[in-house]
């Protein structure tokens, strides 16, 4: 699977994060319909999983993705090294390394946000990939661990890991706090500095500086992008996906005007070839779309039809068409331009 020519990939203005369960490769064809020019990452895959598991069903994604990333999981130079190998051999656009994630079970394998106290650590690993593949090697995360708090820390940590060639840092503008939280408390309790990254901006001009965290409106990316080179969305861009083209409008390509009837059509097109091809169930599609009616009336049938267990059995793509016309017509915005939900 050949990957996209370097010279015609789009700046990193707008993406979308990786998240664990939910940006899986049905997820992000789904948002690649919606943004032709975001960046999309996988969820995070562990060294482990690439090297005694399934490659295939980890790594397998539709060219239409493009641009993707691999976002990996590890700590241990010599896997990582294999791992993006492998990305590179399966036509990925960059390799992601996560220093982010703070949850117990990553860290028991000493990685994501716990690489943070190691950042000569990450910058050996960080080395060792760019030194085995032609793709850019990225970092994700965080301004601090637990109760650090001093800007030395994480701008020590971008220093160390920039200096192994490391170009492009995704700032996710929290703590990770290891101890007491959640991650799903992760991503609400620590308060978010933004001034951090617009810091580690100043500091670093010559980095690509990505802004993480609870982003949620057109005027507040507006005003980040101000500060920084580029912003990436999470659950937003989930839970809300029609604001997406939007966003690919304000930020990306100021003539993108798709139709919800457009995405729509273009995501049957893609069920049928999934179902033909793959065998791919229907709902292992649907369950990324529940929100792209949010805001219009009838939406709440939309979700139902798409969701419940007796609709979806042995369900055929045309379940799509059928949901859509729970919308009132006269209720169908006329483009990207239009009504976008709560962004």
């Amino acid at each position: 699977m050949p990957g996209m020519n370097t010279a015609a990939l789009p700046p990193r203005r707008l993406s979308v994060a990786p998240m664990l369960d939910w940006t899986d490769r049905h997820c992000r064809h789904f948002h690649r319909l919606l943004a032709p020019h975001a960046w999309l990452y996988t969820e995070m895959v562990t060294t482990g999983a690439l090297l005694f598991g399934d490659v295939p069903r980890h790594l397998r994604f539709g060219e239409a993705e493009h641009p993707v990333a691999l976002q990996l999981g590890g700590s241990e130079p010599a896997d990582l090294v294999r791992c993006a190998e492998l990305a590179e051999e399966w036509g990925y656009d960059e390799v992601n390394l996560n220093c982010g994630c703070p949850s117990e079970r990553v860290q028991r394998g000493a990685f994501g946000a716990s690489l943070m106290h190691e950042p000569q650590l990450v910058a050996d690993c960080v080395a060792a990939m760019r030194a085995a593949t032609r793709l850019p090697v990225t970092v994700k995360h965080r301004i601090g661990i637990d109760q650090i708090e001093k800007y030395a820390f994480v701008h020590d940590f971008v220093a160390t890991v920039a200096a192994a060639g490391c170009q492009t840092f995704i700032v996710h503008a929290r703590n990770a706090w290891l101890k007491g939280l959640s991650p799903k408390e992760n991503r609400e309790v620590p308060p978010l500095r933004y001034d951090v990254a617009h810091q580690l901006k100043r500091d670093f001009p010559k980095l690509e500086i990505l802004l993480n965290g609870g982003l949620a409106s057109t005027a507040a990316m507006a005003e980040q992008l101000e500060h920084v080179d580029g912003v990436m969305i999470g659950r937003e861009a989930y839970h809300n996906p029609w604001a997406l083209a939007e966003w690919e409008r304000s930020f990306c390509d100021p003539a993108w005007q798709p139709t919800r009837e457009s995405i729509i059509a273009g995501l049957i097109d893609y069920a049928e070839r999934e179902a033909r091809e793959h065998g791919t169930p229907l709902r292992a599609i649907t369950r990324h779309i529940l929100g792209f009616a949010n805001g219009l009336p009838g939406a709440k049938s939309f979700r139902r039809l798409l969701s419940e267990p007796h609709e979806l059995k042995d369900a055929k793509p045309e379940l799509l068409r059928r949901a859509w016309e729970q919308i009132p017509l006269q209720a169908h915005p006329a483009s990207a331009d239009d009504s976008v939900g709560p962004a």
